[in-house]
């Protein structure tokens, strides 16, 4: 089993008991949550960083991708 923490939050007991009396289970749900706030916060930096390589990346001479063709083509 993974390494695991404590996460503790404070709210309205009124939420609580509201959240309880339709059978939800707080502690699963926040979880469930906080792992896809996680993922969403890695996928960001993931774009950030390709972002960021493709921002560097300079552009193909025009006509490149037909020469690519017109060469693979022609090497057969």
């Amino acid at each position: 089993m993974p390494e695991t923490e404590v996460v503790s939050v404070r709210i309205k007991k009124e939420i609580k008991e509201e959240l309880e009396d339709m059978g939800v289970n707080i502690g699963e749900e926040v979880k469930k949550f906080l792992e896809e706030l996680a993922w969403k916060q890695r996928i960001k930096r993931k774009v950030r960083e390709w972002r960021s390589i493709l921002e560097r990346t300079k552009p193909s001479k025009k006509g490149f991708s037909v020469e690519s063709v017109r060469e693979d083509r022609d090497s057969r």
